[in-house]
C-alpha cells in the first residue's frame, strides 16, 4: 500500500473532509486524514497523510502557512467571509496606503479572537453549530504570530488583495476583520487561497482529478512524499551495525547509548539504511518517540 503525505489542490465548495473522502477512494484505505483545515469557501494547499503518515499530524500542522487574500472592505459579516449575514456597514474608502499601515500592526506576535463560526468545540459541541442555534458562546482567544505580510494589489473598488505568513491556528478572516477596524471602518474576507503549508506548496499540488488520473495510469506514487521526505528539515542520525540487543531494546522504546557525540533534540532514525521514525537523544541516551518502521 501507498503510504506517505499528498499535496492536495483543494478546490473552493469541497470541505476537507469532503477531500480526505476522496483520497480514501483513491488509495484504498481509511487510514486517511488531512492536516490544517481549509474552510470550505477557501482554496490551496491541503496537506493529507496517508497509512502511517497519519501518525505525523502534530508535525505538519505545526508549520508556517502561506496564504493570498482579498479583503473587501466597507460591509462586515457574521462569519468574516462572504458566506455570513451583513452585521455591519461603512462608506469609508480605503486606499493601499490604508491597507499599508494597517497591516505593519499584524506583525509578530498577536492575540487573536477565534471565530464564533469556527470548528473550536465548546463543552463537545463545534462553535459554528452553537452560533447557528443562537446558543451563548465563551469567548475564547489564543496566541498566533504573523511572519510576514505583504500588499499585492488593488482588485476593485475598496477591495485589496494582500500576502500573509503565519504561524498555525491563524484565522486569516480574522484577520482581514480586524484590518477593517484598524483602518476606521469594517470589511471581510471575500477570497482565500492557501499558497503554502510547510514545504508544500500550491505549484507542486495535485487536484483529486489528476490523482485520479494518475491512479489510472499507474503512476499514483508520483504524488506520494514520502514520510522522511516530509520532515527533510529534521536533522537525522544513522544507526549502523548495532547488535541485536540494541536494535530491540532502541524498537521497544527503550534507550540505548548513542555516543556523548550525538547531536541532541529530536530527528530522524535510520537503522542500516532504513527509516524507523523520530527520536530523541540526550546526554549520549537516545530513545524513540515515534515508531514509523514496518
Amino acid at each position: 500500500m501507498l503510504e506517505g503525505i499528498v499535496n492536495v489542490l483543494k478546490p473552493p465548495g469541497l470541505t476537507s473532509s469532503d477531500v480526505v473522502t476522496d483520497l480514501r477512494r483513491i488509495f484504498d484505505t481509511k487510514r486517511v486524514g488531512h492536516a490544517g483545515t481549509l474552510d470550505p469557501g477557501a482554496a490551496g494547499v491541503l496537506t493529507v497523510c496517508v497509512g502511517r503518515a497519519t501518525r505525523l499530524f502534530d508535525y505538519l500542522v505545526d508549520k508556517k502557512k502561506e496564504y493570498i487574500a482579498e479583503i473587501a472592505f466597507g460591509m462586515a459579516t457574521d462569519t468574516q467571509d462572504s458566506y455570513g449575514k451583513v452585521i455591519a456597514e461603512s462608506d469609508r474608502a480605503v486606499s493601499k496606503d490604508d491597507v499599508c499601515r494597517a497591516l505593519e500592526g499584524f506583525h509578530g506576535d498577536v492575540r487573536q479572537s477565534v471565530p464564533i463560526y469556527s470548528a473550536l468545540n465548546q463543552n463537545g459541541v463545534k462553535l459554528y453549530k452553537l452560533a447557528r442555534s443562537g446558543e451563548k458562546i465563551e469567548p475564547k482567544v489564543r496566541d498566533i504570530t504573523v511572519y510576514e505580510t505583504e500588499y499585492l494589489a488593488n482588485t476593485g473598488e475598496n477591495r485589496h488583495l494582500v500576502r500573509i505568513v503565519c504561524s498555525k491556528g491563524t484565522y486569516i478572516r480574522t484577520v482581514c476583520h480586524d484590518i477593517g477596524e484598524a483602518v476606521g471602518g469594517c470589511a471581510y474576507m471575500s477570497f482565500l487561497l492557501r499558497t503554502a503549508s510547510g514545504d508544500f506548496r500550491i505549484e507542486n499540488a495535485h487536484s483529486v482529478a489528476e490523482l485520479r488520473l494518475l491512479k489510472e495510469q499507474d503512476r499514483l506514487n508520483e504524488a506520494v512524499v514520502s514520510m522522511d521526505a516530509a520532515l527533510c528539515n529534521m536533522p537525522e542520525l544513522r544507526l549502523n551495525g548495532l547488535s541485536e540487543r540494541q536494535r530491540t531494546r532502541l524498537l521497544n522504546g527503550a534507550d540505548i547509548n548513542c555516543g556523548m557525540d550525538a547531536p541532541c533534540g529530536k530527528m530522524r532514525i535510520y537503522i542500516d539504511g532504513v527509516f524507523e521514525g523520530l527520536g530523541t537523544a540526550d546526554g549520549g541516551k537516545l530513545k524513540m518517540c515515534l515508531m514509523l518502521g514496518e
